[in-house]
């Protein structure tokens, strides 16, 4: 798997503290409006994708890939599928999340898809950061990590779901995704370990710390 990043920005803006500080070999796709959203940080995307309506013009940038207004993908769709083409497997989603709704839950559904694809994507946003994992997945957490974790059946069931260093512990538990029993668990200051033997999990925490520090530790095993 290439162990590199493919960050892809929307529309919705950045905070500080979300600004991407891409690696040798990580790769950055503005989704439209996101262009401005890097510019505003100094980070030029190695890509600019979209019908550029949010934008409202077609960016002054080399590498250009400009869509129809009508089209299946969105354009985070179309930015994902240009990062699985170019061989990245961790993806990390900015501007995505607390904007209009129905692109927010879009938004989470590319994590599950992403995660049928043999990647991991986490969709980020000011105060909160999500990841899926499924079939045999499982996420450790640092000792670092404070406030709530929730841990929700993203589909159907969910089964032979863990939780360990957690508040409430769950031993291979089945969820369902007709039901949050998993709303608000929480941290212990210990380390936290979620898996899922098979279906769907999404993971939803408030990004209490800094985001960066902790995804190397983050990704699926």
């Amino acid at each position: 798997m290439n162990p590199n990043i493919c960050y892809i920005v929307g529309a919705m803006s950045l905070t500080p503290d979300l600004r991407p500080y891409p690696l040798a070999g990580d790769y950055v796709i503005a989704a439209d409006r996101g262009f401005d959203s890097l510019i505003a940080y100094g980070v030029n995307p190695d890509l600019a994708v979209g019908d550029f309506d949010s934008l409202g013009h077609r960016p002054n940038h080399p590498n250009v890939i400009q869509l129809p207004a009508e089209k299946d993908d969105t354009d985070m769709v179309y930015a994902i599928r240009k990062g699985l083409e170019l061989g990245y497997r961790r993806f990390v989603l900015l501007g995505g999340v607390g904007g209009r709704l129905e692109h927010t839950l879009g938004n989470l559904q590319l994590l599950d898809w992403l995660a049928s694809q043999g990647a991991q994507g986490f969709l980020v946003g000011e105060k909160t950061a999500v990841t899926c994992i499924r079939d045999g997945k499982a996420v450790a957490f640092p000792p670092s990590m404070l406030g709530y974790l929730s841990v929700l059946c993203n589909s159907g069931t969910a089964e032979g779901v863990s939780l360990t260093g957690l508040k409430y512990p769950l031993d291979k538990y089945t969820l369902t995704g007709s039901f949050p029993l998993g709303v608000s668990n929480q941290f212990q200051g210990e380390p936290a370990m979620v898996s899922v033997k098979k279906g769907s999990l999404l993971l939803i925490w408030e990004d209490r710390g800094d985001f960066y520090a902790q995804l190397p530790k983050l990704w699926a095993k």
